[in-house]
């Protein structure tokens, strides 16, 4: 079967799938390259390492001016915080915290952070946490999760009961302040990444 796409259909291509890998699969990735091809034009390339760490930067500038519908809806393409099935590799490897198949995750802490998380989603209605592990534990970033939440440390899978915590209300400051430092951390674990890919070979540059 022959390609019948273009000069630049393989462009947008190409760096939706670069996006993906940095920033997770998201719809609103669909938004994303048009408004960066627009916005870079000219300067945007794909056969330079030292450039995705523009096409990161400008990618979080035009994310802060979306919706915060649509924000919101580009970090949930993150997974949860202690999620361990149907991650990508990237994610894998950055929720594990120095963990491994010899050494796992205890089981209290993930069942923790499932409760942690279901509380941060019922104070932040339609936000998901989001926060740039860098190699910590997910233990340590329970514990952030609980201080973010101005609750007490536990490993008790259900306390406080989420009920008990008062939402704030979507689009306020608090909720905006949470989901501008959500994007903003998005963008750190996007730089990271790219790192990464460059130091293990893992980014086919294309023309």
């Amino acid at each position: 079967m022959s390609d019948n796409r273009g000069p630049g259909q393989d462009v947008q291509s190409n760096l939706k799938s670069v996006l993906i890998l940095l920033f997770e699969e998201s719809d609103a990735i669909q938004t994303l390259v048009p408004e960066l091809l627009a916005s870079l034009d000219s300067e945007i390339t794909l056969t330079q390492p030292s450039h995705f760490h523009k096409i990161i930067d400008e990618s979080i500038r035009l994310i802060h001016g979306w919706s915060p519908d649509l924000q919101a809806h580009f970090i949930a393409g993150h997974p949860r915080i202690g999620e361990t099935r149907n991650l990508s590799m990237l994610s894998s490897k950055e929720q594990s915290g120095g963990t491994s198949a010899a050494a796992p995750t205890p089981p209290e802490v993930l069942l923790r952070l499932q409760h942690l998380n279901a509380c941060y989603e019922h104070v932040y209605p339609g936000l998901r946490y989001i926060t740039f592990v860098n190699g910590r534990s997910r233990a340590v970033i329970a514990e952030e999760m609980e201080d973010k939440l101005g609750i007490s440390h536990s490993l008790l899978p259900d306390q406080p009961p989420v009920e008990s915590l008062v939402p704030v209300k979507a689009n306020s400051q608090p909720w905006l302040t949470e989901l501008h430092r959500a994007v903003e951390d998005i963008g750190r674990i996007a730089q990271s990444r790219l790192e990464k890919i460059e130091r293990e070979g893992l980014l086919q540059l294309r023309e």
